[in-house]
């Protein structure tokens, strides 16, 4: 299980990073998404987790190659 949680935590940090990279506030990548911040907030602080769909949803949306991202977190 602490593989789970480990690569988990990893996404997150990516996912926030992608955004952070790219100057995206939470509340942008929440447009983009269709969703409000506090859905954001909550994937990032590990609250809330995503099923694969909504992880290519994500990446999308900080325009992050979901390839790329996989490929670190296997």
């Amino acid at each position: 299980m602490q593989l789970v949680r480990d690569r988990e935590r990893k996404l997150r940090e990516l996912l926030k990073e992608a955004r952070l990279d790219r100057e995206l506030r939470q509340v942008d990548v929440a447009e983009s998404l269709g969703r409000p911040q506090s859905y954001v907030a909550k994937v990032e602080s590990g609250e809330r987790t995503l099923d694969f769909i909504e992880v290519l949803d994500y990446c999308k949306a900080v325009q992050l190659d979901a390839a790329s991202l996989v490929k670190t977190l296997s």
